[in-house]
């Protein structure tokens, strides 16, 4: 391999670790309604302000040892895992799709679904802010995306969508209980909006398979009856993520299991 195929995976770790500092702060001012532009990030524990030096993703956190630099209180782990995890995913997309148009859509894609996870384990629920313009935006995109195209696109938005609303719809009437959120209604559809109509029987195969797998241990592990409540936008967008890499063999191994 060139050196300068290399080079490029490496700025694309650290773009997306930067990427992923940002992240951080969305994760914790959206759900609060704040500005996610000022004021400058600081400690919540003292109110110290962030120097941009204290503020190197991951690195920072290894120099002051996982530490507040003001106050000395713990800074969550969670911090350099997201900015780790935004750079391995920028990664991924560039040795997937290359220097083409496709990488820095698919890179913010990426860091959607990074932010909608998270918030979603916090709170349990998915921001409209975030759903609804990646579905616009995402329908946009289709146009410069060879492989997937405008029709593709608008039928993925309306099968995601569409489908887990009449899933919802069924479960409510059947155990007069909500199930699922409009918010996994709109995540699905945005996830259309970028993958297209095919990626959606796989995608929510995947994500109730990896739901079941993660819920029913818990449930034992808990003693928790069949109404634990597990957010379901994380599966989904894991299994987007599993599916925008491996979505090809993912459908031949689809089509194989329902013969």
């Amino acid at each position: 391999m060139p050196f300068e195929y290399y080079f490029f995976l490496a700025a694309a770790f650290v773009l997306g670790a930067v990427i992923g500092s940002f992240l951080n702060v969305c994760i914790y001012r959206i759900p609060a309604g704040k500005s996610i532009v000022s004021p400058p990030s600081s400690c919540p524990h003292c109110g110290h302000r962030i120097r941009w030096f204290q503020n190197i993703p991951i690195l920072s956190y290894l120099v002051l040892m996982g530490k507040c630099a003001g106050c000395s209180q713990k800074i969550s782990l969670r911090y350099p895992l997201i900015e780790a995890l935004t750079g391995g995913l920028f990664v991924l997309v560039l040795y997937a799709f290359g220097l083409s148009l496709a990488t820095p859509i698919y890179w913010l894609f990426a860091a959607a679904l990074v932010v909608i996870t998270f918030i979603d384990l916090d709170h349990q629920i998915i921001p409209d802010v975030i759903s609804l313009p990646g579905i616009v935006f995402g329908f946009a995109c289709s146009f410069a995306i060879p492989w997937l195209g405008w029709l593709d696109s608008l039928l993925g938005i309306f099968l995601g969508g569409g489908l887990l609303l009449a899933i919802a719809w069924g479960y409510q009437l059947l155990t007069k209980r909500e199930g699922m959120g409009g918010g996994d209604i709109k995540l699905l559809a945005m996830i259309g909006a970028f993958l297209g109509w095919k990626a959606v029987f796989p995608i929510i195969f995947v994500a109730s398979l990896a739901g079941t797998l993660v819920g029913v241990p818990l449930m034992l592990l808990g003693r928790k009856d069949s109404r634990l409540a597990l957010p379901f936008g994380p599966f989904l967008s894991f299994s987007a993520i599993v599916y925008l890499f491996w979505g090809q063999g993912l459908i031949q191994w689809y089509l194989g299991f329902m013969r």
